[in-house]
């Protein structure tokens, strides 16, 4: 690789507000704020709105859609043709 082209890439939390929960990785997004870890080391931490504890997804509350039911509708409102 070459030198002094690429974002610099270290250890961030990423803190899920709505579900309580974050967990530690690493990545090249930064931020300003800061917090202290369960080891004890301070840090970046990034806000994200939804994470796989919280998508509806992965917490198995995810509705299904009728798709029979939409079809069916609009047969019945323009007329199955073929």
């Amino acid at each position: 690789m070459r030198q002094g082209i690429h974002p610099a890439y270290g250890p961030v939390v990423f803190r899920d507000r709505a579900a309580d929960y974050a967990f530690l990785t690493r990545s090249t997004m930064t931020s300003e704020k800061t917090v202290e870890w369960e080891d004890g080391n301070t840090y970046p931490v990034v806000d994200v709105e939804i994470s796989n504890v919280s998508h509806p997804f992965y917490t198995g509350t995810a509705r299904v859609l009728d798709t029979a039911g939409r079809v069916e509708r609009f047969e019945r409102r323009y007329g199955k043709q073929g």
